[in-house]
């Protein structure tokens, strides 16, 4: 039979258990023995339910406490010179604040890790950057794995793609530079795992599935040619696209397999059919690492028929890419419609699937009861009244050019905001959500379990929103927000309320560190059967006079932060999501809403890897954003965010977005990624974040001061907003109020002196 293995396994566990230990640990009510247990229950448990499952190898490697690209760091012993810590004797305590920040420094940047909603803590690089080595935490795992008797295969983020991703704020520094040093250090991982008696190791490349020009593909070469002889069979792992054209090179590699990903990229395999040695395994990711729906076992056992045919026992079966990006397991969801959960399949049931195909194959007749069962599940999904909606459908097909655009261009719609909203230069605001306190999270689940009325539950979410306006005013602030209490989170909240969709009770994914979401599945067609904020919004409005930005969620974040059907094109669900937007935008404007934000963080996140592949992904991306946005008047604003993205590639798509302020995330690059929109001559108005929300530190207002000048020296103080990173959802109150009170200080300050400088100048023309 072909071997079958994983790429990785969720670590959260099923009921988010490390983050619940994380966050206790965080608050000193949980010490780092007693964390690193819950961290080694974890770990057993799902090395259980892998061998449960028939795979041939457990995977060890896959668990982090924060993040792998962090450990990863910590493995090679290459830490940000700036914290002082020695990565060889690391605690938990450290590697924590490399991720938070403390006291004395701010976090280190984090970002998207390619096209998912993950986000990696980014490896802080330049030419005294040394790899001589770190913590031993992976050593450690594949003890324990081999204790419990298990036969393990470590995975590892590989060295070109840890170094493509790297950063270094040393202007002209090459990266490759430190190429030598970091593929020994790598070789002195791979003699140690070898001691272990370990016989394979997964190194993660997915950097090979994106464009990398001639000198990567060089340093593909080098690092392998010396890590091919560490005397461990080594498994080249790409996912996320095609790694094609790479085949040629790395058949000639002393690597012993390489693994594809065949749900993204099926076209690659005939490619890599022909290039592979003899010797080479070639393992298949067949089964969806990235999505929730059941396979078609069947039809993807007859397409492997004849590379099983070629390659035998060489063929290895897997998911396309890491299970991380999937929920746990089905078996926690009790109140899940029974028609859509019979067509899912959650990382422990693809665990199953992956096993089945292995056995489809060395004995079809043997299989035959699982690939009927699957079959079924997608003939009833196919025929189901649930998915198809005439009339969404006949709406979607009408769009024409006229709704994605709004009346007038920026300049004249400026003119109107400015006589209709009459705020002050540099105005400040927030990104939309308040903290969700205990009592808001208790108050949402006794509502869920029926122990408090529906008109209970009104009253104590209006308390909440006017603890948030009160404290807005109290603080200064221009603009205001209801602060979101009602919303257990940004995607969640609308699949609520929008029909097409269903939402899981503990389908947890991580996002990064603690911070857990429930993506909701779209499973039909997408349409709005009545208003969903414009009550909440309304009467967030009447608690105050001062301008109230109404709230949403944009169509291609709805789409992006979901698990999408998989039975149409994503561009046409976008545009079902995005015409849902318009209504309610439209909606909130005719109950006197000024200022609204639609929220578009994933939009950088679809970016295909490929750049080939953008211009398709902007045509549809940007065409749903402007339908959502352009059905009202000159004078209403409309606001857009997006956070912890790279924006330089995207930016002619921003613009094109045509967004009246757009707020980005900027501070833990200390404004380095506003440099780009400056470069670019961004047309409209920008709110670059000057706070990290992610960290509970509080900068000072003399931090926050410097960050705006920097912002001025880009962006004219006329088009400038002043707002923080993120939403404020996770932080505690004190902190968000400190945080608040500087920022609006910073802005005050900048005010007076740029008033004092135009008193000065008056004075010298007058003069």
């Amino acid at each position: 039979m072909v071997r079958t293995h994983i790429p990785g396994f969720p670590r959260i566990g099923a009921q988010r258990e490390l983050k619940f230990a994380q966050e206790a640990f965080w608050r000193g009510e949980l010490d780092e023995a007693n964390l690193r247990e819950v961290g080694a229950q974890l770990r057993t448990r799902h090395w259980r339910t892998q061998r449960a499952a028939g795979l041939d190898f457990v995977c060890a490697g896959d668990f982090a406490w924060y993040d792998p690209m962090l450990s990863t760091s910590a493995l090679l012993g290459a830490l940000p010179e700036r914290f002082g810590f020695d990565a060889r004797t690391l605690s938990l305590v450290q590697y924590y604040a490399l991720a938070r920040g403390n006291a004395a420094q701010p976090a280190m940047e984090m970002t998207k890790w390619f096209d998912t909603n993950y986000h990696y803590l980014v490896p802080e690089i330049g030419p005294q950057t040394r790899f001589e080595g770190g913590v031993e935490w992976l050593l450690e795992e594949v003890d324990e794995a081999h204790a419990l008797g298990h036969e393990v295969k470590p995975v590892l983020i590989g060295p070109l793609t840890w170094l493509w991703l790297a950063k270094s704020r040393v202007a002209g520094f090459d990266r490759l530079a430190l190429l030598p040093g970091l593929v020994a250090r790598y070789a002195r991982v791979l003699e140690a795992l070898k001691a272990r008696g370990v016989e394979w190791v997964q190194l993660d490349e997915p950097a090979l599935c994106c464009d990398l020009d001639a000198a990567w593909h060089e340093a593909l070469t080098t690092a392998y040619d010396q890590l091919g002889h560490s005397g461990v069979k080594l498994l080249l792992g790409t996912y996320f696209g095609s790694a094609a054209q790479h085949a040629p090179r790395v058949a000639k590699l002393p690597v012993q397999g390489v693994h594809i990903d065949l749900v993204r990229a099926p076209e690659q395999l005939d490619v890599w059919r022909a290039a592979l040695r003899d010797d080479q395994v070639l393992s298949a990711g067949v089964i969806d690492g990235r999505n929730v729906w059941r396979a078609d076992l069947a039809a993807i056992a007859d397409t492997l028929r004849e590379t099983h045919a070629q390659f035998g026992e060489r063929l290895w079966i897997a998911p396309s890419c890491s299970l991380a990006h999937v929920p746990v397991s089905l078996e926690g969801e009790r109140r899940l419609d029974a028609q859509v959960k019979s067509w899912l399949a959650f990382a422990t049931e693809k665990l199953t699937e992956v096993r089945t195909l292995a056995l489809a194959l060395a004995d079809r007749v043997a299989a035959q009861p699982q690939l009927e069962a699957a079959s079924a599940a997608l003939a009833a999904r196919a025929r189901s009244s649930a998915v198809i909606n005439a009339l969404v459908q006949k709406r979607t097909a009408a769009v024409d050019a006229a709704m994605a655009r709004r009346a007038n261009a920026f300049d004249v719609r400026e003119h109107a905001q400015r006589d209709a909203l009459r705020l002050p230069l540099m105005p400040t605001t927030t990104i939309g959500s308040f903290p969700q306190t205990q009592a808001i999270r208790e108050a949402r689940a006794a509502h869920r379990r029926g122990e408090l009325s529906a008109l209970d539950y009104l009253e104590r979410m209006r308390e909440e929103t006017a603890r948030a306006v009160r404290c807005q005013e109290a603080l200064g602030l221009d603009v205001l927000v209801h602060g979101e209490a009602e919303r257990n989170d940004m995607v969640e909240y609308f699949a609520e309320l929008l029909w097409g969709f269903a939402v899981t009770e503990n389908g947890w994914v991580q996002s990064y560190g603690s911070r857990c979401v429930k993506p909701p599945l779209i499973y039909g067609d997408v349409y709005r059967a009545e208003p969903m904020t414009v009550d909440a919004i309304r009467h967030a409005q009447s608690l105050t006079t001062r301008p109230m930005k109404g709230m949403l969620t944009g169509p291609v974040t709805l789409l992006q932060w979901s698990f999408v059907r998989d039975d149409q094109p994503r561009a046409v669900t976008a545009l079902q999501l995005a015409l849902a937007v318009r209504d309610e935008v439209c909606d909130l404007e005719k109950a006197g809403i000024g200022i609204v934000q639609i929220d578009e963080p994933a939009f950088r996140e679809g970016l295909p890897l490929r750049r080939a592949e953008h211009e398709a992904y902007f045509d549809w991306a940007v065409r749903a954003f402007r339908v959502a946005s352009s059905g009202v008047a000159d004078a209403t604003q409309i606001h857009t965010h997006m956070c912890y993205s790279e924006f330089n590639d995207i930016l002619p798509a921003i613009a094109a977005l045509d967004a009246d302020v757009i707020t980005i995330e900027t501070s833990r690059s200390a404004m380095e990624l506003l440099d780009a929109f400056g470069e670019f001559a961004y047309p409209n108005a920008i709110g670059p974040g000057v706070y990290d929300i992610h960290s509970p530190r509080v900068p000072g207002v003399d931090e926050m001061v410097r960050l705006i000048e920097r912002a001025c020296e880009t962006i004219p103080a006329a088009r400038l907003w002043v707002n923080p990173d993120c939403g404020l959802k996770t932080r505690a109150w004190p902190e968000t109020e400190a945080a608040l009170r500087n920022m609006v200080s910073a802005a005050r300050v900048l005010r007076e002196r740029m008033a004092a400088s135009a008193r000065e100048a008056g004075a010298t023309v007058a003069a």
